[in-house]
């Protein structure tokens, strides 16, 4: 942001602030719900908000999305000591040996992406997805690939790209965030909070996490003895004390306190509503596979449309389980990976036929993808007889689909071994300025001024993937 911008942004709130106590907190929240970036969208905009899938611990392309008959007929045979020279692996050692995927492939739709038998219900939309075989990241561990795909910088405190949408675009919808994160499976993600932070922006675009048992939000409830004319009652007194100190201190962090506040008093009645899936046609459930009451990605994908469709503008799914090194029936390719698949699969296809139906697809981005591959070679860490394979860099599949995303495409490929991307590279600034793109913005002219320079969420890269914009 232009420094003078952002001095006339303050000197504004700060007028606004000494105003008057009353209806402080609402100005402040409407301020920062709105968006803070003059002059966005930069262009005409295709997508209006986004549902971003976040596989956590990076589901294998060589058996879902990517076949390599090559694979399967060197199944066994040490790798190239070439094609490894120099390469650091997160937990094989020495020569690994190729490893086939045991799983058949078909190809689906009009547009026939090949795709694997542990994959039927996103058959059934092939047409509607864009396949990105050719991702690449710098990171093989979890935490900081995770870090880096949402956030564009591979160590924590820079702001995620939800906390970046939020800032310039705000929610459409006072009464709910901008940014709301929903977690499934076993564990959370490895980069744990610092995958939605918002790192040096205002804490109030920092993804808001929502729980599927007690309080979706902690402490949104009452406390005993307290109705809500009482906590109208203290959020008044906070605003003039708080108001009181900003004057006195000029902390912008003072301001997002406040909005805080004034977000948590509205989400009290706007948050149970919409919680409420067994509300949903029973039909619209078995869509899903969703079960109300239940921690689950089903449940929380029929969530995710819900939050949309009342102008949550970023709506980020964890689902965590895809790690599948192979040292036991709990991470190998043959037990594991199919059991990630069935939780998934039919969730992931039931948010596209759902959206579309009702017409949000056209403007709702849907992004599917872990934060890095799996090795063409079996782990077989310290002699296990599971398969499994080991982290992977260099190459490695999402899918897109809606919000201005070209259906039915297949961008980008890998070498025979499905090694190194083959063609057309796409890295996860560019994921990232692509994504930006479809909002309406400029990646390079969206930024944020702090300690003295002007920082993006595509950091010092980024080319938007003009072959995958419909």
């Amino acid at each position: 942001m232009d420094p003078r911008l952002e001095q006339l942004r303050l000197a504004t709130r700060r007028q606004f602030l000494r105003a008057g106590a009353t209806g402080v907190g609402a100005l402040a929240l409407g301020t920062l719900l709105r968006g803070e970036q003059g002059g966005l969208p930069h262009f005409a905009p295709r997508a209006r908000r986004v549902i971003f899938l976040h596989m956590a611990g990076a589901p294998s392309a060589l058996d879902l999305f990517d076949n390599k008959p090559e694979l399967v007929r060197l199944n066994g045979q040490p790798i190239s000591e070439e094609l490894i020279q120099n390469e650091r692996f997160a937990f094989i050692k020495g020569v690994p040996t190729v490893l086939g995927s045991p799983y058949r492939f078909a190809r689906h739709g009009q547009c026939g992406h090949e795709l694997s038998e542990l994959l039927p219900h996103l058959a059934t939309v092939a047409d509607r997805i864009a396949l990105v075989r050719s991702m690449k990241t710098t990171q093989f561990n979890h935490a900081p690939a995770q870090v880096f795909l949402n956030t564009g910088f591979e160590r924590a405190g820079r702001p995620s790209m939800g906390s970046w949408l939020s800032y310039g675009l705000g929610s459409e919808n006072a009464n709910l965030p901008a940014f709301v994160v929903l977690l499934s499976g076993r564990y959370s993600p490895d980069g744990g909070a610092a995958c939605w932070s918002s790192g040096f922006l205002p804490s109030v675009h920092q993804g808001v996490r929502f729980r599927s048992q007690g309080d979706a939000v902690l402490f949104l409830s009452n406390p005993p003895g307290v109705d809500s004319a009482g906590r109208r009652r203290q959020l008044d007194a906070l605003a003039e004390l708080n108001q009181q100190r900003h004057a006195a201190t000029l902390d912008p962090e003072i301001e997002t306190r406040i909005a805080q506040y004034e977000l948590a008093y509205r989400m009290q009645s706007a948050v149970p509503e919409l919680l409420e899936i067994e509300s949903e046609p029973e039909a619209v459930r078995a869509l899903y596979g969703a079960e109300p009451g239940k921690q689950s990605f089903a449940n929380n994908c029929l969530l995710a449309r819900r939050l949309v469709e009342r102008g949550v503008r970023f709506v980020q799914l964890y689902h965590w389980g895809w790690d599948s090194h192979g040292t036991s029936p709990d991470d190998d390719i043959v037990s594991s990976l199919p059991r990630r698949c069935q939780e998934t699969d039919r969730a992931s296809a039931a948010l596209i036929h759902d959206l579309e139906r009702r017409g949000l697809l056209e403007d709702t981005l849907v992004v599917w993808g872990g934060e890095f591959g799996r090795t063409p070679m079996n782990e077989a860490r310290n002699g296990s007889t599971f398969l499994g394979r080991d982290h992977h860099p260099h190459c490695f599949t999402i899918w897109m689909a809606g919000g201005g995303v070209k259906g039915g495409v297949a961008h980008g490929q890998t070498d025979e071994l499905g090694y190194h991307v083959a063609a057309d590279p796409v890295t996860v600034n560019d994921l990232h300025a692509t994504m930006l793109h479809l909002f309406g913005i400029e990646h390079a002219k969206f930024t944020y001024r702090f300690q003295g320079r002007d920082f993006r969420l595509t950091d010092v890269a980024g080319e938007v993937v003009a072959p995958l914009l419909a």
